[in-house]
């Protein structure tokens, strides 16, 4: 995936939210609509060395530098690193072309946005771990509207072989820890994998 493009989510990540990206810019902050924090920024109309609440500015105003700047910083690095790689996931569930892929986006825009609200309970976890889990069950709640194929290559899949094979074979989760994640037995989740793979090879 090309950086413009992640880019772009944190723009839309970042309107939901009503604050800046990583390093100052707007591109990658995200979290649910319902936080509409204020930015790590300096507030408008004070100045860099300005005492809290002096100025035109509403109050006391978090320093640049602060925790909200760090967090930002590591989640717009996060991003960057990690979204190319979490939207071909998403494309690969919805089956769409990677070149028009809303549905996939849209996917992947919520996950990011899930991911950025608990950002600070994230300490000793991987959050591309943590991106991949709610972009998949998010799926899962919302297969009705990818039952059907759309041209992809697992587009031959239902919804739930479709991600069983990408959590097994694609991203290689660990078949108990696939289990957890969708809420079935592992007996299950082997029989839907061995069973999509030889759909898979009947239709190629």
């Amino acid at each position: 995936m090309r950086e413009s493009n992640s880019g772009r989510f944190g723009s839309q990540a970042g309107g939901r939210i009503g604050g800046p990206a990583g390093g100052g810019g707007r591109g990658k902050n995200r979290a649910r609509g319902k936080t509409g924090g204020r930015s790590a920024g300096t507030a408008p109309g004070s100045g860099a060395g300005a005492r809290p609440g002096s100025g035109p500015g509403p109050g006391p105003q978090a320093e640049p530098g602060g925790e909200n700047a760090a967090r930002n910083r590591e989640f717009g690095a996060f991003v960057s690193g990690a979204a190319g790689r979490l939207l071909h996931v998403a494309t690969l569930l919805t089956t769409e072309p990677a070149h028009r892929n809303p549905l996939a986006q849209e996917l992947l825009t919520a996950a990011l946005a899930h991911t950025y609200a608990r950002w600070d309970r994230l300490r000793g976890e991987d959050p591309y771990n943590e991106t991949r889990a709610d972009l998949a069950t998010r799926f899962a709640r919302t297969a009705w509207r990818h039952h059907r194929g759309r041209g992809g290559v697992l587009s031959a899949l239902t919804p739930q072989e479709r991600l069983v094979v990408v959590l097994r074979l694609h991203e290689g989760v660990a078949e108990e820890q696939t289990a957890a994640l969708l809420g079935l037995p592992e007996e299950r989740i082997r029989a839907v994998c061995s069973r999509s793979v030889s759909h898979l090879r009947e239709a190629s």
